[in-house]
């Protein structure tokens, strides 16, 4: 885990190892990882979410989402899920939809990370 400033941003970079991720504690536990530091948003690849967190009828990742919104913090995942979307529509979907209000965001890896935040602020 880093702090890294991207784009006038202070990104915290989730460990790659860990672990899994997928109820609104888990959300929490994340949070309070980044307390005391000035921190804008969290970068969590997508090997620390379980897959059933892919599977948005388990509404695992609308919990996840909204607990980081109650709080005011930004979140990237970051890496290939596209064995995921390219299996579910509403996956798809989703992901093109939080992409495209900016405030949340997947990526598939750094680069693509460090664009959207430069278009997105």
């Amino acid at each position: 885990m880093s702090i890294e400033n991207i784009t006038g941003l202070n990104l915290y970079f989730a460990a790659t190892d860990g672990s899994a991720l997928a109820t609104e504690q888990d959300a929490l536990d994340l949070l309070g990882e980044t307390y005391g530091k000035e921190v804008d948003v969290i970068v969590v690849p997508t090997s620390r979410f379980t897959p059933e967190f892919y599977d948005l009828s388990s509404r695992l990742a609308g919990h996840f989402f909204q607990k980081m919104q109650n709080y005011r913090m930004r979140l990237v995942i970051l890496g290939d899920i596209s064995v995921y979307t390219t299996a579910s529509k509403a996956l798809r979907d989703f992901v093109a939809e939080t992409n495209r209000i900016g405030h949340h965001l997947f990526a598939t890896d750094r680069a693509e990370l460090e664009n959207k935040l430069r278009r997105k602020g």
